[in-house]
């Protein structure tokens, strides 16, 4: 029986959008590296600061609000204090009420941003109505950010 193929991982190419980002004493775990619950603070910061940024918005302030429904991170390679960071999005889908985003961790060295990434994530947003958290179509000031990221 053959093995499954493995897809490519991504460069930071593939990444329309890059976000710098420090690590912080404590992000680091007993084990010497950043501990795995940080990634996700780092992706909900990285989403949330570029739409604000891209939509030139409050995204808190529209009709509609963007709920985390799904979260996940693939890790590759360690990241630690005091590493600096870039991380990459990414449009993977578009749907009516929902975006999904993909992500990348890369590390920074000397002011470059390396080639391959550290840890790989994907981040679901579903717009609500902010009153009735019924889905509703995205906002438009996002619809119009979301297309930097094709």
């Amino acid at each position: 029986m053959t093995k499954p193929e493995q897809p490519a991982i991504p460069t930071k190419a593939d990444f329309p959008v890059h976000r710098r980002h420090q690590t912080r004493w404590a992000d680091n775990d007993v084990y010497g590296h950043v501990n795995n619950v940080v990634y996700y603070a780092w992706f909900d910061t990285a989403v949330n600061g570029w739409l604000m940024e891209a939509a030139g918005c409050d995204i808190r302030d529209l009709p509609a609000i963007g709920v985390v429904a799904e979260t996940s991170c693939k890790y590759l390679a360690e990241v630690s204090f005091p590493d600096e960071l870039s991380i990459g999005l990414a449009l993977e889908h578009r749907g009516r009420s929902s975006v999904i985003y993909k992500l990348a961790v890369f590390t920074v060295v000397d002011g470059v941003v390396e080639e391959t990434p550290r840890a790989l994530g994907r981040f679901v947003h579903v717009y609500v109505d902010s009153d009735a958290r019924t889905p509703v179509p995205i906002p438009e000031q996002v619809a119009t950010a979301l297309e930097q990221l094709r």
